[in-house]
């Protein structure tokens, strides 16, 4: 009985978070929430009908569950019925498909989306080579984009529920999705293919703010990163270059301009570490230098616990928390 009572809770809280598609933040994810709800609704109409014919033929009098073996009565429910209700809930769900792919403007805010195993590369070409970010997708409100997405390695797949469906990424080819978020939040996203160890790790957020707020970030993405100036800073600086970080990571306004990592420019301004992993403050920047590999297993990141004392890690990941 516990359960039971339970099960209407549960309902609910699928109903409301930073992911799920039933509370949608945008036009895409609007309509496919209307059409989950369209066949929740029709699929339980027609649960309750089944249930009365059903209790009908066991408990109606004899003359009345007569009427249940007649020819017209067998050709209306069993054959007339389902075809029109599956061809409507057909044509409509088709209609709403075309709606999803149709485009509404004409020069949309591209956002090149690259997943990697097991992380994401967003970049915004339209703002310029230098418009680079990992494991987060900054949209502003209002305005529609379209998402360019690619895999350059296996299949993986792209999903904001709150937002649009999944789509799938393929190596060699680019897919297009377009929406328009219509209220500001953070949501979060998810690579829905198997991609490998640690598939279920790879998530990334999407922050859905303000149109000034949204080009007040892209403008700090686009400019090198300053020299700091306080001497702890510059030591993980310099941390940075002897420990050979710059061979896979980018950071702008240096010679370091790596691509097999995440670009690291902006870093400490990021809601999280590792693809959604961990929250993004100096301690877990420190623990993910010093054993990324205990933390994601698999994934392309070397330790550093060992390769680095404990004054020095504790000084870099200070650099990169302020790297804002």
């Amino acid at each position: 009985m516990t359960v039971l009572r339970l099960l209407p809770l549960l309902a609910l809280g699928a109903c409301t978070g930073v992911q799920t598609p039933l509370n949608p933040h945008g036009d895409a994810a609007e309509r496919i929430a209307h059409l989950s709800w369209l066949l929740f609704g029709g699929g339980a109409a027609i649960f309750v009908l089944v249930m009365a014919l059903l209790a009908w033929a066991l408990l109606a009098p004899a003359t009345l569950r007569g009427a249940m073996r007649s020819r017209s009565f067998v050709l209306a429910g069993g054959v007339a019925f389902p075809v029109i209700t599956l061809a409507a809930l057909l044509v409509h769900s088709l209609g709403v498909s075309r709606a999803l792919v149709l485009p509404r403007e004409e020069r949309p805010l591209r956002i090149e989306v690259i997943a990697r195993q097991y992380w994401w590369e967003v970049r915004y070409p339209d703002a310029g080579a230098d418009a680079v970010t990992a494991n987060e997708i900054r949209l502003p409100v209002g305005r529609e984009v379209e998402l360019l997405l690619s895999s350059a390695d296996v299949i993986h797949s792209l999903w904001i529920p709150n937002l649009h469906g999944k789509m799938d990424m393929i190596p060699g080819r680019v897919n297009r999705q377009r929406f328009t978020a219509q209220r500001t939040g953070v949501l979060r996203g998810q690579c829905t293919e198997f991609c490998g160890l640690q598939h279920g790790l790879m998530a990334f957020w999407a922050v859905v703010e303000e149109p000034a707020a949204f080009e007040a970030w892209l403008a700090r993405q686009q400019a090198p990163v300053p020299e700091p100036t306080d001497p702890r800073l510059v030591q993980g600086k310099r941390i940075f270059g002897e420990a050979g970080c710059g061979a896979c990571h980018a950071v702008r306004g240096t010679a370091w301009q790596g691509r097999l990592g995440p670009d690291l420019s902006r870093v400490g301004s990021r809601l999280s570490l590792a693809a959604g992993v961990l929250e993004n403050h100096r301690g877990t920047l420190a623990g993910w230098i010093a054993g990324a590999q205990d933390i994601k297993p698999g994934n392309a990141m070397p330790a550093y616990g060992r390769a680095l004392d404990g004054d020095d890690l504790l000084a870099l990941a200070a650099w990169l928390e302020a790297l804002r």
